[in-house]
């Protein structure tokens, strides 16, 4: 009885300090974004061209071996259900919609955000640590123009890009796993992908990797200029770069999906074939 009357309090002030560490962090990631609007202008070339070099040039290796292995995966888990309906000839369109819809931009910026949003981090965290962001700020040059807004358009304009080519290796991968191994007409394979995928799921597929790479961006920059001194500080500071980025993917991904569906019944109340 005493047991349980004394933990209580302690059970409600670690729940309390979390909510109010979750509010603090939301409000801290808001005030970041509006100062990064405010100072929002086009670098110089020799600034953004290497940042857009690291993010997507360098990524690329990443985006094809994840886009392959998600369309061969699609297939190996799908082709066992549709065979014994008898629907096998149709499995590019589970395996392409899924992948433009859902998996392609999730999964894509999943990887994007441990390497790119780590780096990042940890890139801006050893900044902040050997105080090269505060001699900026003593030369009179603000630091989120000169460090955040090259990287998060770096980001913002890359990670759609690099989601696409994800998409489709992903697409060339499902059908040749599907055609070569499991024995899927390669005709029916295209026809009933491409009757089934409309504009509206690419473009939706596509307006959340926006919204993926500028949560990744922000998120990142946002820990690594507020990293604890040391090296324990980095680390952790990219490590809540990740963390935190999956979960604002993963909450984005199933804000912006249900307004898609919504919007979908809106433009096309007599349509239900997509959804």
């Amino acid at each position: 009885m005493t047991t349980t009357t004394l933990s209580r309090p302690n059970v409600v002030h670690i729940v309390g300090e979390t909510v109010l560490d979750g509010v603090r962090l939301v409000g801290d990631l808001t005030l970041f974004f509006l100062q990064l609007l405010w100072w929002m202008k086009w670098p110089r070339g020799g600034v953004i061209w290497p940042i857009m070099y690291q993010t997507g040039v360098q990524s690329l290796p990443v985006i094809l071996i994840t886009g392959g292995f998600i369309g061969m995966v699609l297939a190996v888990q799908a082709y066992d259900q549709f065979a014994m309906m008898g629907m096998e000839n149709q499995l590019g369109t589970v395996i392409n919609v899924t992948l433009v819809k859902e998996l392609g931009p999730v999964l894509a910026a999943l990887m994007l955000a441990g390497r790119v949003g780590s780096s990042m981090a940890a890139e801006l965290g050893t900044m902040r640590v050997t105080e090269q962001i505060d001699a900026l700020t003593a030369l009179g040059a603000n630091p989120v123009r000169f460090l955040v807004v090259p990287r998060f358009l770096a980001c913002f304009l890359l990670i759609p890009l690099l989601t696409i080519v994800a998409d489709g290796i992903g697409m060339l991968s499902g059908w040749m796993f599907s055609t070569k191994i499991l024995g899927v007409h390669s005709f029916y394979y295209w026809h009933h992908s491409f009757n089934f995928i409309t504009a509206y799921d690419v473009m939706s597929g596509v307006v959340k990797s926006v919204f993926f790479g500028a949560a990744i961006a922000i998120i990142a920059c946002h820990r690594g200029f507020h990293s604890r001194a040391g090296a324990e500080g980095v680390g952790r500071a990219a490590t809540e770069s990740f963390v935190y980025s999956f979960v604002a993917i993963l909450l984005i991904d199933f804000l912006l999906g249900t307004f898609f569906m919504k919007l979908y019944y809106v433009l096309w109340p007599g349509d239900i074939s997509m959804v």
